[in-house]
């Protein structure tokens, strides 16, 4: 059973927390209704990004046995069969899909373009260079988009860049860890690679970590942003972006652990204190002030 829940890969469950920011930024998060319906929401969701993972995980298994670490995942190292997998992922599919359905029809319909989007992603279009990157970064905006359809708030357009530049600059991070891995073991865990080098992954992250950086600051001093906190002080909470983004890159470039956006963020006192930083003082600016 244990192995089975390890397909589950709850750990990814962070990745949809992003389904409650809209609640967040649209200052409606102590409104009790909404809130539960996010929490629907996202736990319907997760059953879906579960029954994903699996199917990524069934594709990937020659990939994943040359992988130092994905070769311990379930399917790669035989724990589990093949054939089991499809009964497990119908049966999260019918859970989470008619969970979100009655929740709200407009976010099943997103996550049902997230899901056909990920079986492209599983069977093509992850072996073609910053196309990969890009689907990557279009499933965090879908979660965006699930939590807007579930609370009514309308997403502001510094929230979608900043979220796709951030979710851009996780993935040339994950890019950059199985091209290290390519470098030292000649092992190809994803035929992408043959479209990266470090030399380009290393720019590229500059420019998203920068660009990120800027615009987080044009939204703090937008007039958006200032008449919703009722203060021009958001630009204050740029200083935890700046932390967060340059541990980041610390742990990418000087330490080069980056396989794992996940496990970062679970392991890295850093990392989770400029989190917890910018959470608190943010949230005082847009709520209590």
């Amino acid at each position: 059973m244990r192995e089975y829940f390890n397909l589950f890969r709850f750990k990814q469950y962070l990745k949809n927390f992003f389904i409650f920011l809209p609640l967040f930024f649209g200052v409606k998060l102590f409104d009790f209704n909404l809130l539960i319906k996010v929490f629907g929401a996202f736990a319907a969701f997760s059953l879906i990004t579960s029954a994903v993972y699996i199917l990524n995980d069934y594709f990937d298994i020659e990939e994943d046995k040359l992988h130092p670490v994905k070769k311990n995942r379930s399917f790669a190292s035989g724990k589990i069969s093949k054939s089991s997998a499809f009964p497990v992922v119908v049966i999260l599919l019918i859970l989470g899909g008619s969970f979100l359905a009655i929740i709200n029809s407009t976010a099943f319909w997103l996550a049902a373009s997230y899901l056909i989007l990920n079986i492209l992603y599983s069977l093509k279009l992850k072996h073609v260079p910053i196309i990969d990157l890009f689907i990557i970064s279009s499933g965090f905006l879908i979660r965006l988009f699930i939590g807007s359809a579930v609370t009514g708030v309308n997403l502001t357009d510094w929230i979608l860049i900043m979220t796709f530049l951030l979710a851009l600059f996780l993935a040339l991070s994950k890019r950059r860890d199985d091209v290290l891995i390519y470098l030292a073991t000649g092992a190809k865990t994803r035929k992408a690679i043959d479209g990266y080098n470090i030399d380009f992954l290393n720019a590229a992250m500059v420019i998203m970590a920068s660009v990120s950086i800027v615009s987080y600051i044009m939204y703090t001093i937008s007039p958006e942003a200032m008449y919703k906190a009722h203060s021009q002080w958001l630009y204050l909470t740029a200083i935890f972006v700046i932390f967060g983004i340059l541990r980041y890159l610390q742990i990418t470039m000087v330490e080069n652990e980056s396989g794992s956006p996940t496990n970062i963020l679970l392991k890295d006192r850093f990392i989770q204190l400029s989190i917890i930083g910018w959470i608190i003082t943010f949230g005082f600016l847009l709520y209590f002030l």
